[in-house]
């Protein structure tokens, strides 16, 4: 199959998938909406009692480790072996990792007993997991050590998943090919969870593309970032780009999304 973020989203239009999100407090309406507004279908499940079976419903899994609590680790755990098991694609976000040892523990916790499927976080996080030089703060990355094309690559390779690392321009790789995805806008930077949104929207993707993660994964943050160019086109600021972030994501258009879409193989 080749790279047509259009195709991938008229697929997932039709089918509607269900998409788990193991997600945190301060996101999980914005995820949960960007899913709905895409076209998929969320369910925010995170109680141990009935992780793994919702897990094994869905046509993607997404964790996302931003607000952390003993519990909330053991229903991530539960849910990524259930969905390994039926061999369902899971997003792993890895929000903070870097900032504290709890954090950076539970992420490399998930990525030894989980087959995780695509790794998606800012240059900093993911330069944290394979082991090179970075700066987070909080939950924002600072500084790292390495180019974010090279961190995608080395974590592609080296932690054998695909890697998407975010930022002015994102790069996404499984270690041998690596992309680029150039599109966006600066107004995703001032609304807390645009991050968590690309990582919900990339489970959108795999699940209507799970035998290709690595481009679904690409597809995914071009969708994202030509819905930020059209949120961000007469917006007044954050605010009304929040608002018109949902509006974009349900107004793109498979049939132009293809010609939009910047993304180019590094």
């Amino acid at each position: 199959m080749t790279i047509s973020p259009g195709a991938t989203l008229r697929r997932l239009r039709e089918r509607r998938p269900l998409v788990h999100q193991i997600t945190n407090y301060v996101v999980m309406n914005e995820t949960a909406n960007a899913t709905l507004a895409l076209g998929a279908l969320p369910v925010m499940a995170h109680a141990r009692e009935e992780v793994e079976e919702m897990a094994a419903l869905a046509s993607a899994l997404v964790l996302n480790i931003g607000t952390l609590s003993e519990h909330w680790i053991e229903a991530m755990v539960l849910a990524g072996g259930a969905a390994s098991a039926h061999g369902i694609p899971v997003v792993l976000d890895p929000v903070g990792v870097g900032a504290t040892a709890y954090r950076t523990e539970t992420a490399r916790r998930i990525l030894d007993e989980v087959r995780v499927t695509v790794l998606r976080g800012n240059a900093g996080e993911i330069a944290t997991l394979v082991g090179a030089e970075a700066e987070v703060r909080g939950v924002e990355s600072i500084a790292s050590g390495l180019e974010p094309a090279d961190v995608a690559h080395e974590a592609g390779q080296r932690l054998g998943v695909v890697a998407s690392v975010t930022g002015p321009v994102d790069h996404v790789s499984d270690g041998v090919r690596t992309l680029s995805v150039a599109n966006g806008d600066p107004l995703l930077a001032t609304v807390t969870g645009t991050g968590c949104m690309s990582s919900a929207l990339t489970g959108c993707f795999l699940a209507a593309k799970p035998d290709n993660p690595l481009e679904a994964a690409a597809e995914a943050l071009a969708a994202f970032g030509v819905a930020a160019e059209d949120a961000a086109a007469g917006a007044a600021g954050p605010g009304t780009f929040h608002a018109r972030l949902y509006d974009a994501l349900a107004a793109l258009d498979p049939e132009t999304l293809d010609g939009r879409a910047r993304i180019s193989d590094l």
